[in-house]
């Protein structure tokens, strides 16, 4: 699927009336191994004991993607453990309420929609909720499905090194990698029948710098929203993909601090009226009025790519003749909302 195809991106906590589409899912997404999936039984006994650590990703309204999680105690990680260990052989009574670790049993994206950063959304779900839960990080055995190719020359320690630097590719490990997951332990037969990993995995983990040792003291909850306020730079463009790839830029940045909105600030488009220099100024604004839709639609398709809400900033657009200021907000479901400029100055009545 292309980015282009998306109308709406949903995540929403999993609930059983998805388990058959959840099946085929897992079926399709972990073709290596036989018989991987989990049962409606499973399922069940995690929406049961923790509801708010299993979510699915919506494409148009089809489930795309999947995290399940569970709370442990950090006590369970102290020595080396399988998978079937840390799932207290799936029944996941190791779950915990009172733990201080979300330990992430399960976490895939359908092939066809990978290459758009849809897995970033789960990841970045859980780390929300890891914070919002105060609870001191996250771990899970992250596969390295590649490894197979390489075991009778590297150790795994050899092989997460060449990953790290870059010399072996390794989707899994990179992505984690590149989602602020450091590796810390190589667990030796951790997933039983993962042949392509050798039935190894890395222990990954992501430190919740928020959190706080539980106190008795009274203390007051807060939601927390985070800008990312584009100091733009003006400056010539040949083109509208060179305004595009700074304006990327800036995106991939303040998406990086895990922002909740990227704005951008009014008429930041302006320096492409220096490609019409002959052009009045009036004729010029109207000039420029016709970069607004591909501006909004590429704003669109960042803000599902980097799972971020971009608010444009004003720019003008022309409809039925006439001239009109207008702002955009590009959601990161895919959805994408205009208003106009509620009050015109004298300057912009003339255009």
């Amino acid at each position: 699927m292309e980015i282009t195809e998306i109308d709406s991106i949903e995540l929403k906590y999993l609930d059983m009336e998805d388990y058959q589409e959840l099946k085929k899912a897992m079926v399709s997404s972990y073709q290596s191994m036989s018989d991987s999936y989990w049962k409606e039984s499973h399922i069940s006994t995690l929406l049961d004991k923790f509801k708010k650590g299993q979510v699915v990703l919506k494409v148009n309204g089809r489930l795309a993607g999947c995290a399940l999680s569970i709370i442990v105690d950090s006590d369970l990680l102290a020595d080396n453990h399988t998978y079937e260990e840390i799932t207290a052989k799936y029944s996941f009574d190791s779950h915990s309420d009172d733990g201080d670790i979300l330990y992430g049993i399960d976490i895939f994206i359908l092939p066809e929609y990978r290459g758009m950063r849809l897995g970033r959304r789960l990841y970045d779900y859980r780390k929300e909720l890891c914070e919002k839960l105060n609870l001191k990080g996250i771990v899970f055995g992250g596969r390295i499905p590649n490894y197979h190719k390489f075991k009778e020359e590297l150790t795994p320690k050899e092989y997460i090194e060449k990953v790290r630097a870059k010399e072996i590719e390794d989707p899994v490990l990179n992505f984690q990698i590149s989602n602020d997951f450091h590796p810390t332990r190589v667990l030796k037969g951790y997933l039983h029948g993962d042949t392509h990993s050798d039935e190894y995995a890395v222990m990954l983990e992501w430190n919740n710098i928020y959190y706080q040792k539980p106190s008795k003291k009274a203390a007051t909850k807060k939601t927390v929203v985070r800008l990312g306020l584009i100091q733009w730079q003006m400056r010539p463009y040949n083109n509208v993909e060179a305004l595009l790839q700074q304006a990327e830029y800036f995106i991939d940045a303040v998406s990086g601090y895990r922002s909740d909105f990227a704005l951008f600030p009014e008429f930041f488009n302006a320096p492409l009226m220096a490609l019409k220099n002959n052009l009045s100024v009036a004729e010029s604004i109207r000039e420029l009025a016709t970069y607004t839709q591909e501006i909004v639609e590429q704003f669109s398709a960042f803000a599902i790519s980097y799972n971020i809400n971009i608010i444009s900033g004003s720019m003008p657009e022309i409809r039925d003749g006439h001239l009109y200021n207008i702002g955009y907000l590009c959601r990161r479901d895919g959805t994408v909302e205009r208003y106009e400029k509620l009050h015109v100055t004298p300057d912009e009545e003339k255009m």
